[in-house]
């Protein structure tokens, strides 16, 4: 009998692990589809079944052929308070999911005609890389920030054994290998407290990384050249590979418009309007919010903004809720949705993102600087004003502003609160002014790299191309 032939063969099968939150969900699909559409392989996306939500559902049962997604039984955390932080719940969500993912696995293994090429996880999992090694899996991350901060994720151990203060209090920057100097209290906000038992974790996670395969980033050449150069100098140290595969950004073609953005927009003027929103996660305070109201309409541009409930609480308070029962117009200044109805349109808690970016009215994004959402407003050519809440975002803020210079950012208080005055120069400047203008230019020659990188020819696409062959001879032997 002939031999079958190579389209007839098996296609490599892939299992990959995103933490909760749509932030991690979204990249690990649009990677899954590069795999799918440009490599001939099939994956299977594992899910946690706690903080499920509406958007999250719609978002999983739309995907295409060779896609498909398996959720991870119910994990109990009624022990944890009920105040417990989300880094918090994270940790022990992880921590006790590994049954279930080695259960997975193994039930994925035996039902596969392939097998299972390759078990990559996000960089809250590899906890999870016990499961995949007794069952003889490679196993990878799939970084879904930028290079900066997985350059500190290597170091942290480092850091932890060589400080002894809080870093919000270290007299010197931290210098780590082809990046801007941090100063410590831009470093992640769970960080910032090493008596907490998440810090511990994080410092953990740290050590972890090691123990990859490799590690795929969704960051490109162009964005952190200095620092690929040197994490890629690192591996005759023990690091593992790492491939720049990104910028893996949503297409939007499954966004919906609920509130009519798409046709205020086609009503404003070419670049004059400033999108303003903090991703799906971001909660400003209830003072923050009110001075953003006040310094959007002393700015007198217009804007588009998608409001959340605000949140004296914490600052990712919407990480694992899709939408507050509340009216977060109600927290807004009184009469400002009508003095500002003419220039401005506030909507609840949720916009197109991606097709907004894209449209021809926006000139600008104010943004919390999470990666996903600034790598989307790099790939338009859209400039941002830096605004960041939590996690690693004060680190993306740096880069995008010091960096790349694709982004300004607004001077806070003391107190950490960002006035009025402030926000509206900033607006202004984004939108009017020279350093607004510089930025500009600067971002449209990133996203034209950004789209080379990912070309057949590019950087990233190739960087792929060597994990796929990698995964496939692993299969074969």
């Amino acid at each position: 009998m002939a031999e079958k032939s190579i389209t007839e063969r098996p296609r490599p099968h892939i299992v990959l692990l995103p933490s909760p939150g749509m932030g991690h969900i979204i990249p690990f699909v649009d990677l899954a589809k590069r795999l799918i559409l440009h490599h001939g392989f099939t994956a299977t996306i594992l899910t946690f079944s706690n903080f499920s939500s509406p958007t999250k559902s719609a978002f999983l049962y739309s995907f295409p052929s060779g896609l498909s997604s398996l959720s991870l039984p119910h994990i109990p955390l009624d022990d944890l308070p009920r105040d417990a932080l989300m880094a918090t719940r994270l940790a022990a969500l992880v921590s006790r999911a590994v049954p279930h993912v080695r259960s997975a696995l193994l039930d994925l293994k035996k039902s596969t005609t392939s097998g299972i090429a390759a078990f990559v996880v996000d960089l809250f999992c590899p906890d999870t890389f016990g499961a995949a090694k007794e069952l003889s899996i490679p196993h990878y991350i799939f970084f879904t920030c930028n290079f900066m901060t997985l350059s500190l994720f290597f170091y942290l151990p480092t850091l932890d054994e060589t400080t002894s203060c809080e870093f919000r209090d270290l007299p010197d920057p931290v210098h780590l290998p082809g990046c801007l100097p941090i100063p410590g209290k831009d470093l992640l906000d769970t960080l910032q407290d090493r008596s907490d038992k998440v810090y511990t974790w994080f410092v953990h996670i740290g050590r972890t990384f090691h123990q990859a395969e490799g590690i795929l980033v969704n960051s490109f050449q162009e964005m952190e050249p200095d620092v690929i150069k040197a994490l890629r100098e690192q591996q005759d140290h023990g690091y593992p590979p790492i491939y720049p595969v990104g910028p893996l950004a949503r297409s939007g073609s499954d966004e919906t418009d609920d509130y009519g953005c798409l046709e205020w927009l086609d009503r404003q003027p070419r670049g004059s309007v400033l999108f303003v929103s903090f991703g799906s996660g971001g909660t400003p305070s209830t003072e923050q919010t009110r001075e953003l109201a006040f310094g959007l309409e002393q700015s007198g541009q217009r804007f588009l903004w998608t409001a959340r409930c605000p949140s004296d609480k914490e600052a990712a308070g919407a990480y694992f809720i899709s939408k507050s029962s509340d009216d977060p117009l109600s927290y807004l200044p009184e009469g400002f949705v009508e003095r500002t109805k003419d220039v401005g349109k506030v909507v609840d808690s949720w916009a197109p993102q991606i097709k907004v970016l894209g449209h021809e009215a926006t000139g600008g994004f104010l943004s919390h600087c999470g990666w996903n959402s600034s790598l989307e407003s790099t790939m338009h050519g859209v400039p941002m004003i830096a605004w960041p809440l939590f996690a690693e975002q004060r680190m993306n803020a740096l880069m995008l502003v010091d960096g790349v210079e694709i982004a300004l950012k607004p001077k806070a208080r003391e107190d950490g609160v960002i006035p009025r005055e402030e926000i509206a120069k900033v607006v202004v400047e984004l939108m009017e002014g020279e350093m607004g203008e510089k930025a500009r230019v600067r971002v449209k020659d990133l996203r034209d790299a950004g789209s080379k990188a990912l070309s057949e020819e590019g950087s990233s696409y190739k960087a792929l191309e060597e994990v796929a062959n990698k995964w496939r001879v692993a299969l074969a032997v």
